[in-house]
């Protein structure tokens, strides 16, 4: 899927604003046929919840109604438009002057409709439907129940399998562009690097749709000049003396594809990629042949008002904060993040584990590994989830959304699942497989281990390429209790180390609730002392392991969670506050990264 651009053939049209914005009580049908029955707007693209000052608005769990209106400019009409969302969280119903034109449900991967058959000469409505509703059949996977009021009124009620606010709404752009009637709808770009003759094999392929009997593409490099050229749909194409994508230090070739009919260009588009080779090898994470070390963090997509609505200046804010401090890397937990965050990352040199949304595919959640001593524990996990199937849909949308990004040098299939109980690798199986037949670059995959899924209880470790490991010990498992941390966390490695030899080993989540603040001369949980401590012990143990291969922590910033005894306003576990405000544990890890090289970690 092709990122909306303007070419010399194609007009973007953003219809970012003000929408017309509603609570659905589901007393009175509404019909989108009529215009919606409200004044009350709200910003697109951006979350609903936090953008008014009604507590029932912001809770609301079922169904939102959202509404505006446009006019396509007389010269766009003989196109080919396309009404395109960035995504629409978590389900999507949308009509164009009344009439349904297309449906979609997953929150996080983008989808589009042709319109033309459906627009007026002038002042076109689009109204959209959309459900918050998470149940266990959705990614992420929420606890759903209906109950009526006193008067009869239908409650919907959403306890969120997840530690973070299901926030939700039209929180990515809706564009409509425009191409011609034939088009280039896809291209994939697949480099394969020489290292020892510093140059490259990319190959790039075109999809086009309609009467295309010519394609030329060119790649240009970073300052816009030509450096090979070719005139097939599927062609390859070499590059000597190549520049490469490196970690903290990006270089982007633009793949520009022109297709022609009886000699005449028709459409024109650039794709923007980078040149790098990705390989698990010898338990090491290689980026262009040398062993890479992750520093950085687990993130959300989540600021002030615009909840997890994409915020470009807190994007752009966020990876000045990481490169600053030396980080490298992050994951996208526990979603994909917008495409505009991806682009930005391909840009900066940052690399991205993207995950999907299958986070609170468990039905029995907690820390007590000894219900597990049995070697075929079971559970109703994998019996009462259903969500195999949008689990498949949403890896084809990310890989087909995410192909051609340098950023992206693993998938996650998952965070925090029940691999522990039984039928665990029936369901993960054939998903792994999908991953790995769809992604014509072959990246690894893993996904991130609950502490439930230690290296005797864990069903799918032969999945994965990277053993990934979400840890507490000194949190969730003795807290405070820094001396039996340390051992806890060596230990375990060790015993993965032993096990699994052949494969890398990093933790994707460790840390500890922190408020900012607070201070204590004796070392108290959630105080910056203690936060800071608890990274000092985790590095010291890391560093003892040779096929450790990175540390990305949990959180890179405060963010909003459900409420709860355990959550005042949200989860405090940044190493920054919700509004990037530094913890004084920054300055530790800013020392401690900015000496570690991002190749060859000598420990």
């Amino acid at each position: 899927m092709l990122y909306p651009l303007t070419t010399p053939s194609r007009t973007v049209l953003d219809l970012s604003g003000l929408w017309k914005f509603m609570i659905d009580e589901e007393i009175t049908p509404i019909d989108p046929k009529q215009p919606l029955p409200t004044e009350d707007v709200i910003s697109v693209p951006a979350s609903f919840n936090d953008q008014t000052a009604s507590k029932k608005i912001r809770e609301h769990n079922g169904f939102v109604w959202y509404e505006t209106n446009f006019d396509i400019a007389k010269p766009l009409r003989s196109q080919r438009l396309v009404l395109r969302f960035g995504s629409a969280t978590h389900e999507a119903w949308v009509y164009l002057n009344g009439q349904e034109i297309t449906h979609h449900k997953g929150g996080f991967t983008p989808f589009e409709v042709e319109i033309n058959d459906y627009l007026k000469d002038s002042d076109n409505r689009l109204t959209v439907k959309l459900s918050n509703i998470l149940d266990y059949t959705t990614l992420p996977v929420g606890n759903y129940s209906e109950s009526t009021d006193q008067d009869g009124h239908k409650l919907r009620h959403v306890d969120e399998n997840f530690d973070f606010f299901n926030y939700a709404g039209l929180q990515r752009p809706v564009k409509i562009y425009s191409t011609p009637a034939d088009y280039i709808s896809d291209i994939t770009v697949v480099p394969d690097v020489h290292l020892a003759e510093s140059s490259a094999d990319v190959e790039v392929k075109v999809t086009t749709h309609g009467e295309i009997d010519g394609v030329k593409v060119t790649i240009l490099d970073q300052d816009g000049q030509a450096v090979v050229s070719g005139t097939s749909a599927d062609t390859t194409l070499h590059i000597d003396h190549v520049h490469l994508w490196q970690p903290l230090n990006a270089y982007l070739y633009t793949a520009k594809v022109t297709v022609s009919r009886n000699g005449e260009v028709i459409d024109t588009y650039s794709e923007d990629f980078g040149v790098r080779k990705i390989e698990v090898k010898n338990a090491q994470f290689l980026i262009n042949g040398e062993p890479f070390y992750f520093k950085g963090f687990g993130k959300h997509e989540d600021s002030y008002v615009h909840g997890r609505g994409i915020n470009q200046p807190v994007n752009v804010l966020d990876i000045n904060l990481m490169k600053d401090m030396g980080a490298n890397s992050f994951r996208t937990s526990h979603y994909p993040y917008s495409e505009e965050m991806m682009r930005l990352c391909d840009r900066e040199g940052i690399v991205v584990i993207d995950e999907t949304p299958a986070v609170g595919l468990m039905v029995t959640f907690g820390f007590d590994v000894s219900m597990l001593e049995s070697d075929d524990y079971q559970d109703d996990t994998w019996t009462k989830l259903k969500t195999a199937d949008a689990h498949k849909q949403v890896i084809k949308e990310i890989i087909d959304r995410d192909k051609n990004h340098a950023c992206v040098a693993m998938w996650s299939i998952a965070n925090e699942a029940a691999t522990f109980s039984k039928g665990a690798y029936e369901y993960f199986k054939p998903l792994f497989d999908e991953a790995r037949q769809l992604d014509p670059q072959k990246r690894p995959c893993t996904y991130t281990s609950i502490m439930m899924a230690t290296p005797k209880t864990d069903n799918c470790i032969s999945l994965v390429d990277v053993i990934a490991l979400n840890r507490y010990y000194g949190w969730y498992v003795g807290n405070g209790d820094l001396k039996t941390a340390e051992q806890a966390t060596r230990d375990e490695l060790q015993e993965y180390s032993d096990k699994f030899p052949d494969k890398p080993i990093m933790y994707t989540e460790y840390g500890a609730d922190t408020i900012p603040g607070l201070h204590s001369n004796y070392d108290e949980p959630f105080s910056e002392e203690f936060q800071e401590d608890y990274y000092r012990m985790a590095s010291k143990v890391f560093d003892e392991f040779p096929h450790f291969v990175g540390e990305q922590l949990w959180n890179f910033a405060d963010f909003q969670t459900k409420f709860g005894i355990q959550r005042v306003q949200g989860n405090k576990k940044g190493i920054f506050t919700r509004s990037r405000e530094p913890k004084m544990v920054v300055r530790y890890l800013k020392d401690r990264w900015t000496k570690i090289p991002n190749f060859g970690y000598k420990k």
